[in-house]
C-alpha cells in the first residue's frame, strides 16, 4: 500500500466497519466517531500504510514521538487504546496483531477510496471552514480534545474558560478540526479580540454562513461555530447565543473565554494547567517524560536547538522551570526559545523574575499570544478599577490565602472590606485567581506568572512597600494568635 503521505486530502481508507477520513484526521464507525486521542490516531494511520506488513516497534516510536524521549510501554499503551477503540478480537474480527520480537501488523483488508466529487460539491468542501492552519501539534491535551469532540454536538454549547496562556484557543482549534466531518454545514471560528461590537460578531457568522445580516435561513444550518475570546463583549456574547440556540436548533456553539457567559444551557469546562512533575518524579527521564509540561518543554526545546536532550541532571531545573511557570503552555513555550540563549541553568535563573521572560515574544503568532504579557495586558486592562487594585495587593500573598486573610491585608483604603469577598469571586471567575476548594474555608492563589505581573502593576504605583508590610504584619498577628 502506498504512503498515506502521498495520498489527496479527500482520501478514505475503510476496514470492516470503519471508515478512515485522512484529511479530518477522524475514524468513523457508520456515523458515529469514535474516541481516539492523537497518538493513537498516528499509529493507526502507521499501521495503515503498510497493511499487511510487519512495523516495528522502534519505527513506531520514532514517528508517532519524534521529538519525545518515550518507553515500549508508552506504544503499548496506546495500542491497547487503538484496539479496544476498533472492538479488535470481538466477534472474532482482528486487526492488530503483535508479532513477537518484531513488531506490529495491521491484518484486516484496507480499501482506499478517493472521493469523487463533482466541481460544484468539492469547491463547497473547500469552503467548509475557515480554521487556521497549526503549525505545531497539541501537547497534553487528548483526552480533553477527546471529550469535548463526543460531547459538543449532544450539549450544543459548551464554553472553554481559563487563564491567560493556558491554551484555549489552541484547543478550540483542535476541536474544530476533528469535527469537520460531523457538521454538513461546516466549521466556522470567530475571534472576537479585535471586535468590540456583539453586531460585528453577527456580521462575521453571516458572512461565513453566507446569510443575510438578519440571519435568515440559519434555522436549517447544520454548523459549528467557535467564538474565540468572548471575555470582554461577554453580556452581549451571551444574548447572541441565547438566541443562536434558540432559533437554531441544529447549530452548536463552542466558545472560549477566561470566564462563563453565564448564558441558559452553557457547559462550561475550565481547561487546566498541562501536568507538571511533583518531587517524586525526579528519579529517571521516562518517568518525567510522562508528564505533559515536561513533553511541551522539551518539544519546543529540540526545536529552537537542534540535538537537545533531557538528561537526568537536567531534571530538577526542567521541573523548576515547568513548576515556576504553573504548567502554561504558552508560558513554557516561551521558555523553551530561549534555551539555545541561556541554556538550562541560565534560563532557570531568569526565573527568579520571569518578568522579563514573559516579554519574549513570538513574531509568528497573534498579537495578545506572542507573549505572556500580552495576554495578561489584555485581561488587566478589562478588569474594573477596583478588580485592578485588589489584584495588585492580592500579589504580596506567596501563598494561599482565604478571605478573611484578603479582607485583612488588601482592604481599606479605597477599597471597602465588605467589597472584598464579591471581588475575590469576580477573579476567579475571570480566571485570574485559582479557586482550591477543600474540606474548609475556599483558599484563594495566584499562578506565579499572574503574581509576577500584578506585583509589576503594584510597583508601578510606589506602593508595593507599604502593601508588603501590611502582609508581614498580618502574618505576626496570625503567629501571635496560633501560639
Amino acid at each position: 500500500m502506498s504512503s498515506l503521505r502521498q495520498l489527496e486530502g479527500d482520501a478514505l481508507l475503510r476496514f470492516g466497519p470503519y471508515a478512515f477520513h485522512l484529511r479530518q484526521r477522524l475514524v468513523l464507525d457508520g456515523e458515529r466517531p469514535l474516541r481516539m486521542g492523537g497518538r493513537a490516531l498516528d499509529i493507526l494511520q502507521i499501521l495503515l500504510e503498510h497493511a499487511g506488513s510487519v512495523v516495528s516497534k522502534d519505527e513506531l516510536i520514532a514517528r508517532v514521538w519524534p521529538t519525545s524521549v518515550v518507553e515500549e510501554i508508552n506504544l503499548r499503551v496506546h495500542i491497547a487504546a487503538l484496539r479496544r477503540a476498533l472492538g479488535d478480537g470481538e466477534g472474532g474480527q482482528r486487526y492488530i496483531i503483535n508479532v513477537p520480537q518484531r513488531g506490529y501488523s495491521f491484518i484486516a483488508s484496507v480499501q482506499r477510496e478517493q472521493v469523487a466529487l463533482p466541481v460544484s460539491s468539492a469547491v463547497a468542501l473547500k469552503s467548509a471552514h475557515n480554521l487556521p492552519a497549526r503549525l505545531t501539534p497539541v501537547t497534553g491535551r487528548d483526552s480533553l480534545v477527546g471529550s469535548l469532540v463526543r460531547q459538543l454536538p449532544v450539549r450544543r454549547f459548551m464554553t472553554l474558560a481559563g487563564p491567560a496562556g493556558v491554551g484555549k484557543s489552541t484547543v478550540a482549534l483542535r476541536v474544530a478540526e476533528l469535527l469537520l466531518q460531523h457538521y454538513r454545514d461546516g466549521v466556522w471560528m470567530i475571534d472576537l479580540v479585535s471586535l468590540d461590537d456583539p453586531a460585528q460578531v453577527v456580521e462575521q457568522l453571516a458572512d461565513c454562513l453566507d446569510l443575510d445580516r438578519d440571519l435568515h435561513g440559519i434555522a436549517e444550518r447544520h454548523a459549528l461555530v467557535v467564538l474565540d475570546n468572548c471575555g470582554h463583549l461577554r453580556d452581549g456574547c451571551r444574548t447572541l447565543v441565547e438566541h443562536l440556540l434558540a432559533i437554531a436548533p441544529r447549530l452548536s456553539l463552542l466558545v472560549t473565554s477566561r470566564e462563563s457567559l453565564g448564558a441558559g444551557g452553557e457547559c462550561v469546562q475550565r481547561l487546566p494547567p498541562l501536568a507538571v512533575p511533583p518531587a517524586s518524579a525526579l528519579h529517571s527521564v521516562d518517568e518525567m517524560m510522562g508528564y505533559s509540561a515536561v513533553q511541551l518543554f522539551v518539544s519546543r526545546a529540540r526545536a529552537c536547538q537542534q540535538g537537545f536532550v533531557l538528561r537526568e541532571r537536567d531534571l530538577l531545573a526542567v521541573r523548576d522551570i515547568c513548576r515556576r511557570l504553573d504548567g502554561l503552555p504558552l508560558a513554557i513555550e516561551l521558555a523553551a526559545t530561549q534555551i539555545s540563549a541561556l541554556a538550562l541553568v541560565g534560563l532557570q535563573a531568569q526565573l527568579g523574575n520571569c518578568f522579563q521572560l514573559l516579554t519574549q515574544g513570538r513574531r509568528t503568532a497573534e498579537p495578545r499570544h506572542q507573549t505572556l504579557k500580552a495576554a495578561l495586558d489584555w485581561s488587566y486592562e478589562r478588569l474594573e478599577p477596583r478588580e485592578q487594585i485588589l489584584l495588585q495587593r492580592l500579589a504580596v500573598f506567596k501563598m494561599c490565602f482565604n478571605t478573611e486573610a484578603a479582607i485583612a491585608v488588601a482592604g481599606g483604603e479605597s477599597l471597602a472590606a465588605a467589597q472584598v469577598p464579591g471581588l475575590l469571586a469576580s477573579l476567579a471567575d475571570k480566571s485570574l485567581l485559582a479557586l482550591e476548594q477543600g474540606t474548609g474555608m475556599p483558599r484563594y492563589r495566584l499562578l506565579n506568572t499572574t503574581r509576577t505581573y500584578a506585583l509589576e502593576q503594584l510597583a508601578r504605583t510606589g506602593q508595593q512597600p507599604a502593601w508588603e508590610r501590611r502582609h508581614a504584619e498580618y502574618l505576626r498577628q496570625a503567629e501571635r494568635v496560633s501560639g
